[in-house]
């Protein structure tokens, strides 16, 4: 199992040195951008339900969520059309989901009558 594992990583650092992108920093912004991403839009429901301006934190939200796409974009090189095709999928559908969470009334259910 171990050696499955290393040949994995030498296969993973291959590819960044031929393609100018280090793996274990897309990771780590990936997984950061996730999780500030699902923060902003947190506040941004909780700014919907207060009536509260949202544009920014919409803003820094797109801004978190496209921050690893962004790095493969600029650094990146000899990148198959496939990936960007991929990372225009993944803004398109991130796009999507978002408006549909923000513009979906919650369902409030009714409190038993005693």
């Amino acid at each position: 199992m171990m050696e499955y594992l290393l040949e994995l990583k030498n296969w993973l650092f291959t590819l960044g040195e031929d393609h100018g992108v280090n793996p274990l920093f897309l990771a780590c912004l990936y997984l950061t951008s996730k999780v500030f991403f699902f923060t902003f839009l947190g506040l941004v429901l909780k700014n919907l339900r207060a009536k509260k301006p949202v544009t920014f934190l919409l803003l820094f939200a797109c801004a978190s969520f496209s921050v690893p796409y962004i790095y493969i974009i600029i650094f990146g090189y000899n990148i198959s059309i496939w990936i960007y095709l991929f990372i225009a999928v993944v803004y398109s559908y991130g796009a999507y989901s978002i408006w549909k969470k923000v513009t979906t009334k919650p369902v409030v259910a009714e409190a038993p009558v005693k």
